[in-house]
């Protein structure tokens, strides 16, 4: 049995930290690189975003009695091959879960610019992940 309300509270989690990042993408680069506070801002909202989107992967994997993932990257291409999300978006959108471990294992060497990159181009796939995923639970419901 599928748990909607704990789905629907990481939904709402996962809406509000793509919300607290999209109003950093008015930052330059250069602002960016210089203020550390708005990069650790950024990089655990970025963080706990991903979190929302693999803990919802889980939630749903577990109660479908679908295969067990291997990872993290593997909980978002279940998704994809049970149809939850398109799989066209799930191998594209996969790679997020390899930038969190990126975040909190290899914080020595974070590239900076290649968070901002990410601030300013993937916010949507967050979006859309969300949109998938509210939409298959409505199917369901």
């Amino acid at each position: 049995m599928i748990d909607y309300k704990s789905i629907a509270a990481r939904l709402d989690k996962l809406n509000e930290y793509v919300k607290f990042l999209k109003s950093y993408q008015k930052v330059s680069l250069i602002q960016f690189k210089k203020d550390y506070t708005i990069q650790g801002a950024v990089c655990r909202y970025f963080q706990l975003a991903v979190e929302c989107v693999t803990d919802i992967g889980e939630l749903l994997i577990s109660s479908l009695g679908l295969r067990k993932p291997k990872n993290a990257k593997e909980v978002i291409i279940i998704l994809g091959e049970n149809k939850i999300i398109s799989s066209v978006f799930a191998k594209r959108f996969a790679p997020v879960a390899g930038f969190r471990n990126i975040l909190v294992h290899e914080y020595l060497e974070i590239d900076f610019k290649k968070v901002y990159k990410y601030l300013k181009e993937s916010l949507k796939d967050f979006d859309f992940y969300a949109k998938c995923i509210a939409k298959y639970i409505k199917s369901k419901r």
